[in-house]
């Protein structure tokens, strides 16, 4: 396999998942079949609640987030995606409803895009991939339920420490407004924690 421009993210991407998946030619032809490369702007949309969930999304470059707006317009951030993590709407994704999160780029960022169809003929074709998806989708319930429990007893302190070993090369280049969100204190507050943590 000839590497391309076109074909690099591809790569990546199977070198990453190798310990569960093969990476061998062949592999790297079949996820090219049903991956596409898009690229988001800092601050543009990749999903938006009440519009069907079209894609999961691998992220290659940049960080993207999804949150919550209550009815004061408040957000809650549920989940940073940095460089190789996975974001989505799971539950518009694997239903194939209207979504209900709101996932945008934090940073300028280019993803590897999979609809919910031709995951699911990835995982006829590979079923390392299948198995692969379904121990990230354990992990992220895990850390989803501990983050709750964390927020509803841990101290401000331990959420930030939390925040900083969980997304260690965020913490200086994304909006100090969006971590405070995701921790649950004020940005001013968040001041205050930094000064403590260094």
């Amino acid at each position: 396999m000839i590497q391309t421009e076109d074909n690099l993210p591809v790569i990546k991407l199977l070198q990453q998942l190798s310990p569960y998946v093969p990476y061998t030619n062949e592999n790297i032809e079949i996820f090219l079949q049903y991956f596409q490369v898009k690229t988001i702007k800092k601050k543009q949309s990749f999903l938006t609640p009440g519009y069907l969930t079209k894609y999961v999304g691998w992220v290659n470059s940049g960080c993207l987030r999804s949150y919550t707006l209550d009815d004061n317009g408040f957000e809650h951030i549920l989940q940073f995606a940095p460089e190789n993590w996975w974001i989505t709407d799971m539950l518009g994704f694997v239903k194939q409803t209207q979504g209900c999160l709101y996932v945008d780029a934090v940073l300028d960022s280019e993803l590897l895009v999979l609809t919910r169809e031709n995951q699911l003929k990835l995982f006829k074709e590979i079923p390392a991939f299948e198995s692969y998806f379904r121990t990230i989708t354990e992990n992220a319930l895990i850390s989803t339920q501990l983050r709750l429990m964390s927020n509803l007893s841990a101290p401000a302190a331990e959420r930030y420490n939390n925040f900083c070993t969980t997304y260690p090369k965020l913490i200086d280049i994304i909006p100090q407004k969006q971590v405070a969100a995701f921790i649950g204190v004020t940005p001013e507050f968040l001041s205050k924690l930094k000064k403590q943590h260094t």
